[in-house]
């Protein structure tokens, strides 16, 4: 289950799980369409896809795609906390709506979605849970004192999970990523000023396409990273570094 993949970073992963031969539930919060057109594409390549629509902010919700996974297929593997969105704003000026909109997607969804995913693989006594966070929540960003907040919460998040979650052999890590073309980050890889600003972080002086990142995510899915948990995995061209 990859939460947020009708779309940029999510839809890169979940069809590389697809090609690995998972079979995937594309979540998503409105884009119906765009969600079909990800479970076609898992489809076409021979895995088994559904789209469930879910907010994962909400428990109820959270739970409910935890269960049209088992109902569909059976178990519960892998889970991707991905679904995000920003509202930026200065420190000084941000509101306590938007403040609350980006900790409850990134940092309260992620939670209620391990919860819920995390007691069915605790029957399972095996599973895998990859948060996504960003070198925001490393280094911090001016206009973004939520995001970096929530992102920050979601490194914490996951190191105590991993803790609690080890002896039902579940491996829990986070994948940390910098600048990636998708529609969230169209201004900063648009706008020439801010182009420069960022490229200027960025030791391998490129922004990262999906595809660049969605290979981490398929080894810490897989086998091969079976005694792997707690980690923070950096996926940033070197942004982290500096």
């Amino acid at each position: 289950m990859v939460t947020g993949s009708s779309r940029g970073i999510g839809r890169a992963v979940a069809l590389a799980y697809g090609k690995e031969g998972a079979n995937v539930v594309v979540n998503y919060s409105s884009n119906e369409k765009a969600a079909l057109e990800v479970v076609d594409k898992i489809e076409s390549v021979g895995s088994k896809a559904i789209a469930v629509k879910g907010d994962v902010a909400k428990k109820a919700d959270s739970e409910a795609l935890v269960k049209a996974a088992v109902d569909e297929f059976g178990n519960l593997d892998i889970l991707v906390n991905n679904a995000g969105f920003t509202r930026p704003a200065m420190m000084l000026k941000m509101t306590e709506e938007e403040w609350d909109q980006v900790i409850d997607i990134h940092l309260k969804g992620a939670f209620l979605c391990s919860q819920a995913a995390g007691l069915r693989m605790k029957e399972q006594n095996k599973g895998k849970i990859i948060n996504v966070m960003s070198v925001a929540g490393l280094v911090g960003t001016v206009g973004q004192i939520n995001y970096s907040a929530a992102k920050g919460g979601v490194l914490a998040m996951t190191k105590s999970t991993a803790r609690e979650l080890a002896r039902y052999n579940i491996c829990v890590n986070v994948i940390s990523l910098g600048i990636v073309r998708t529609d969230m980050s169209e201004k900063i890889t648009t706008d020439e000023k801010l182009k420069e600003i960022y490229m200027n972080r960025i030791l391998l002086k490129r922004f990262a396409e999906p595809d660049d990142i969605s290979p981490a995510f398929v080894f810490l899915a897989s086998e091969e990273s079976d005694y792997i948990t707690g980690q923070l995995l950096c996926v940033d061209g070197g942004y982290g570094m500096i």
